[in-house]
C-alpha cells in the first residue's frame, strides 16, 4: 500500500477557512476604485442630467445637440477616431503579419522599437513630430533640398499632422491586438491550401486573413476607443479645425466651471464606447480581446443574430474579391517576370512584406530620437538641421526652480503611485489567479474599466471630488488619480507572471511546516521577484507621464514634468521643451529596458 502524508495542522485550518475570507486580499483594490473611480464618475454624469438649480433637466443634451459648433466638434472626434483606426489597422497588420511568423528571437528584438512609442511619453512625441513636420522640420528640408518643392508643404496643424501623430501613436497597440490572435494561426494551413493548388495571395485571403480577424477587431476597437478621448496631438499638431471633444471638455470645466455641460460631453463620450463594445460584444464576444473563438463560433446550435450573419456575409464577399485579385495579379506577374524555379513560391511575397514592414517600424521607432540633437542648438527656435551645439537648454532646465520642482515632484508622485499600486493590485492579482469567486467576471471589469473609460472622464471626475475634499492641488490628490490609471497595469502583469508559477512549490514549502507569510517570503516572491519589479516601473512610468489627470487636479499648484510642459507649449515652443523630452525620453526608455529585462530572466 502506498502510505499518503497526512495532511499538516496549518493546511487542515487552511481547508476550514470559509470561501469568502480567502476573497479578502481583493477588497482594498475593489474600495479604492469604487471610492475615487466609480463614483466620482456616476456623479459627474448625474451632473449632466440636473439643471442650475439641482432639478432634473436635458438642457445640457439639448444645448449640445442644437448647438451647431458643438455638433461640428462631435462629427470632428467620430472621424477623427475612424480614420485613426482605419489607417492604425491597415499599416499594422503587415507589423503584425512579420512578428508572427518569424522567429522568436527575431521578434523579441523587433519587439523593443515597435513599442518605442509605448515607452515615450506623449508630449515627448508629440515635439518630436513638430520636429519632423514644422515648416523648417526635417522632412520639408529633405523636400526642398530634393527640389521637389519649393515651398513648406502644409503637414502640421491641420488634419495631416493630427493623423500621423495619432496614428503613430496608436500604432503600437493594434499590433500587439493583432499579435496576440496571430501567434496562434497554425502556418501549416497555408502549406495545406498551397498543396490543394491556392496561389500564395490566395492561401492568405481565404485561410490566413479570416482566422486573424478577431485580432483585427479587437484592435480597431481598442483604437476607437483610445483615441475618442485624445487632446494632447489634435491640440499641439492640428488647428482650431481639429478640435475634438476632449478639448472641448477641458475649455468647460477648466474655463467656464460649467460641470453640468462637461458631464453631457463625458456621457457622450462613455456612451459612445459602450456601445461599440456593445456591437463588438455581439459580432465577435468580448473574449476575442484575448484571443479566444468568436462569439459566432460558440454555442452548440450555431444560432447567430442578423447582424453577424450580415457581416460575415459581406466579410467573405471582401475576401472574395481580395483573393481573386491577389491571384490575378500574381499571374500578372509571373507572365511578365518569370518566377525562378530556384526560388520558394512564397519568397517575392515575403520581401514585399518585410520591406513593408520595416519602413514602418522605422516610422514607429525613428521619431523620437529627432528631439536629442535639436535639445543641443544654439538657436532659439526648434528648427532641423540643428545650429552648433551647447548645453545651455538643459541648464536652463537644471537651474529654473519651477523646472526642478516639476522633476522632483514627477519622480515623486511616480514612486508613492507606484508603491501604492502594488500594495493594492498585487494581493489582487494572487486572489484572481488562484481562487474562484462567484463574481470574478465583474470584479476583472471593475479593475480594468479605468483602461476603458476615456481618461479625461476620470480626470474631470476626480477634480469634481477633490474640490470638494480640498485635494486639488496636493500631491495626495496627484497619487490617488496615478494610482486608478496604473493599477489596471500592475495587476494584469502580476496575473501574467502567477499564470506561469508553478503552485506546487509552495505546496511543497507548506508541507514542510512553513506558513503562509513565510512562503511567500522565501519561495513565491523570490521566484517572481523580477515580474513584480517590472510591474512597479510599469506604474512608475505610467505615473511620470500622466498628463490628463495632473491637467485637472494640480489646480496650478503642484505641478508635474509633464504638466509643466503642456503650460509652456501653449505659450512658446523652443528647445527648453526639446531638451526636457530628451530627459523623460532617457528616464522612461530606461526604466522600460529594465523592466523588459526583468521580464525575460522571469520567463527563463
Amino acid at each position: 500500500m502506498i502510505a499518503i502524508p497526512k495532511p499538516s495542522e496549518q493546511q487542515r485550518v487552511y481547508r476550514r477557512r470559509p470561501e469568502w475570507t480567502q476573497a479578502l486580499p481583493i477588497l482594498p483594490v475593489i474600495l479604492f476604485l469604487a471610492i475615487v473611480f466609480l463614483i466620482p464618475v456616476l456623479q459627474l454624469l448625474r451632473l449632466s442630467f440636473l439643471d442650475a438649480d439641482g432639478a432634473p433637466s436635458l438642457q445640457h443634451y439639448a444645448k449640445l445637440f442644437s448647438t451647431p459648433l458643438y455638433v461640428r466638434v462631435l462629427s470632428i472626434t467620430f472621424k477623427v477616431a475612424l480614420w485613426t483606426t482605419l489607417i492604425s489597422l491597415a499599416a499594422s497588420y503587415p507589423i503584425a503579419y512579420l512578428l508572427a511568423t518569424t522567429t522568436d528571437r527575431y521578434r523579441a528584438h523587433l519587439l523593443l522599437w515597435i513599442l518605442m512609442p509605448f515607452w515615450t511619453s506623449f508630449l515627448v512625441r508629440t515635439f518630436a513630430w513638430i520636429v519632423l513636420l514644422g515648416r523648417k522640420g526635417v522632412i520639408n528640408e529633405v523636400i526642398q533640398a530634393a527640389g521637389l518643392s519649393d515651398a513648406p508643404a502644409e503637414i502640421i496643424y491641420n488634419f495631416i499632422g493630427v493623423m500621423i501623430g495619432m496614428c503613430h501613436t496608436l500604432m503600437p497597440m493594434a499590433v500587439l491586438a493583432m499579435l496576440s490572435v496571430m501567434q496562434n494561426i497554425d502556418t501549416n494551413l497555408l502549406k495545406a491550401a498551397s498543396t490543394l493548388g491556392a496561389r500564395g495571395g490566395q492561401a492568405f485571403w481565404r485561410v490566413y486573413f479570416p482566422l486573424s480577424m478577431p485580432g483585427v477587431a479587437a484592435a480597431g476597437l481598442l483604437v476607437f476607443i483610445t483615441a475618442l478621448g485624445f487632446f494632447i496631438i489634435p491640440a499641439l499638431l492640428g488647428g482650431p479645425r481639429d478640435m475634438m471633444i476632449a478639448q472641448l471638455i477641458i475649455f468647460q470645466v477648466e474655463e467656464l466651471l460649467n460641470w453640468g455641460f462637461g458631464g453631457a460631453l463625458g456621457v457622450l463620450l462613455l456612451a459612445t464606447a459602450i456601445i461599440v463594445f456593445y456591437l463588438y460584444d455581439r459580432m465577435l464576444g468580448m473574449s476575442t480581446l484575448a484571443g479566444s473563438t468568436p462569439a459566432a463560433d460558440r454555442g452548440g446550435n450555431g444560432a447567430r443574430s442578423p447582424l453577424v450573419r450580415f457581416s460575415t456575409w459581406v466579410g467573405g464577399q471582401v475576401i472574395a474579391a481580395l483573393a481573386w485579385a491577389s491571384s490575378a495579379m500574381g499571374a500578372a506577374i509571373d507572365r511578365v517576370v518569370p518566377r525562378s524555379d530556384h526560388r520558394p513560391p512564397r519568397a517575392d511575397s515575403r520581401i514585399v512584406v518585410r520591406i513593408v514592414a520595416g519602413l514602418l517600424i522605422a516610422f514607429l521607432a525613428v521619431p523620437s530620437f529627432f528631439v536629442i540633437p535639436v535639445s543641443f542648438t544654439e538657436g532659439e527656435f526648434i528648427e532641423w538641421p540643428p545650429r552648433g551645439f551647447t548645453w545651455r537648454w538643459y541648464e536652463q532646465v537644471m537651474q529654473s526652480p519651477i523646472w526642478q520642482a516639476a522633476m522632483f515632484r514627477s519622480v515623486t508622485v511616480g514612486l508613492l503611485t507606484a508603491v501604492l499600486s502594488m500594495l493594492i493590485g498585487v494581493p489582487a492579482a494572487f486572489v484572481l489567479v488562484r481562487r474562484r469567486l462567484p463574481a470574478r467576471t465583474a470584479i476583472m471589469a471593475l479593475i480594468l474599466s479605468p483602461l476603458i473609460v476615456p481618461n479625461i472622464i476620470i480626470a474631470v471626475a476626480l477634480f469634481y471630488l477633490y474640490a470638494r475634499l480640498g485635494l486639488v492641488g496636493t500631491s495626495l490628490g496627484l497619487v490617488i488619480g496615478h494610482t486608478v490609471l496604473a493599477v489596471p497595469f500592475v495587476v494584469v502583469t502580476v496575473m501574467a507572471v502567477l499564470r506561469t508559477y508553478d503552485e506546487r512549490l509552495d505546496q511543497a514549502a507548506s508541507s514542510l511546516g512553513a506558513n503562509r507569510i513565510a512562503t511567500l517570503r522565501l519561495v513565491t516572491f523570490p521566484l517572481i521577484k523580477a515580474g513584480m519589479i517590472a510591474s512597479f516601473l510599469f506604474a512608475f512610468v505610467k505615473s511620470f507621464d500622466e498628463l490628463t489627470v495632473a491637467l485637472f487636479v494640480t489646480g496650478g499648484l503642484a505641478t508635474t514634468l509633464p504638466k509643466q510642459m503642456w503650460a509652456d507649449a501653449a505659450l512658446k515652443v523652443n528647445p527648453t521643451l526639446t531638451a526636457v523630452s530628451t530627459i523623460m525620453l532617457l528616464v522612461v526608455t530606461g526604466a522600460i529596458l529594465l523592466a523588459e529585462h526583468l521580464s525575460r530572466r522571469t520567463a527563463r
